[in-house]
């Protein structure tokens, strides 16, 4: 068992996720009570049992989560990430603890370089670390980390483990997740692009947001389902391209992705998931020759522009100037990471070690 160590992910989606899971277990002498004892003794037994039967195809119930927030006092309506993160933790700390055996007592501590709630895929990454964090612990998967390494992965049966349980968090969370953000933060394996990342600062709700376009594609399916077509066959092309792009791609491959960003972006829009906001931005960005879509459920949060290697640094400049001019802010970044890994703690940067000693 790994005494101490850290968890770190990055999400292709949200482009340079820096969410990291602290996790130091305590040893704690023999009739001590473990996390999910402590949890579970103010829940009663038909709730955990209908947790500990857990089925990878079925989401939480709405009985199931009443119950954990009126544990936590959460009120029905909260939607703060916080509220929600909390909510994910005590159902997946109660379902893991039910398959596999008492999670035992330990510190978790949750750090992000990134805004929440912005569609930049913390969330995912957040369920990715926990699922991680509380499945090593209680035995379930392996410690990875070599003596005297620095970072592990696990196994694939493991990571597929880690992806599953990662979802059901992300259930707790949406509602009605696509799986997509929690696959990408627990595999990674995607080509390094160099991107603009813009918040909006435009606060939206990923579950209200999916169920507008539920309401959509219900009402007029004939019109909606060919968009859904569309969109699904734009990824399909997208990921054939990505595949043939080498670790560093040549500017080559960045025209056609270009088209795609601008096509989906209008989809989406159709859907009823734009913004304002999001059409300011990428008309901004337009007039610097630079191609934007939203990312996550849109609604406004945040949006991505990608920079072909070619992009003068003039031409970043001032769209990030004028970006900034209407409200929004910008970081200059990088997608690409291999996804979940386990890292020794002196192995992590001095900033996320100064974050995490100070909680």
């Amino acid at each position: 068992m790994c005494p101490r160590w850290a968890l770190l992910t990055q999400d292709v989606q949200q482009l340079l996720q820096q969410v990291s899971a602290l996790v130091m277990e305590r040893s704690h002498p023999p009739g001590t009570a473990t996390l999910g004892s402590l949890v579970s003794k103010r829940l009663n037994s038909a709730l955990l049992a209908s947790i500990a039967d857990f089925e990878e195809s079925k989401s939480p119930s709405a009985e199931q989560l009443d119950a954990l927030r009126e544990f936590a006092g959460i009120a029905a309506e909260a939607s703060a990430p916080d509220s929600l993160a909390t909510l994910a933790f005590l159902y997946m700390c109660l379902a893991i603890s039910a398959k596999y055996g008492d999670v035992p007592s330990v510190d978790i501590v949750v750090w992000s370089e990134l805004p929440t709630g912005a569609g930049l895929g913390s969330s995912a990454a957040y369920a990715v670390c926990l699922a991680a964090a509380l499945l090593m612990v209680c035995g379930a998967i392996s410690c990875p980390l070599q003596e005297g390494g620095s970072t592990g992965r696990w196994t694939e049966e493991e990571l597929t483990l880690i992806n599953s349980w990662a979802f059901q968090g992300e259930r707790v969370i949406h509602g009605n997740p696509s799986g997509v953000d929690n696959a990408v933060g627990t595999w990674g394996r995607v080509p390094t692009l160099r991107i603009l990342l813009t918040n909006t600062k435009v606060p939206r709700s990923t579950k209200v947001l999916v169920a507008g376009v539920k309401e959509k594609i219900l009402k007029f399916p004939a019109i909606m389902n060919p968009v859904l077509d569309s969109i699904n066959a734009i990824s399909q092309e997208c990921q054939s391209v990505l595949e043939e792009m080498p670790a560093n791609p040549s500017p080559e491959y960045y025209p056609v992705l270009e088209e795609f960003f601008d096509i989906n972006q209008h989809h989406l829009n159709v859907l009823g998931v734009g913004h304002p906001s999001l059409d300011r931005l990428c008309q901004v960005t337009a007039s610097h020759g630079l191609h934007s879509k939203l990312t996550g459920a849109g609604g406004g949060g945040c949006a991505i522009t990608l920079l072909p290697p070619d992009t003068s640094l003039l031409a970043v400049e001032s769209a990030k100037q004028d970006l900034c001019a209407c409200g929004f802010e910008c970081w200059e970044t990088k997608i690409g990471a291999p996804g979940v890994t386990l890292h020794s703690l002196c192995s992590l940067k001095a900033p996320v070690l100064h974050e995490l000693s100070q909680s």
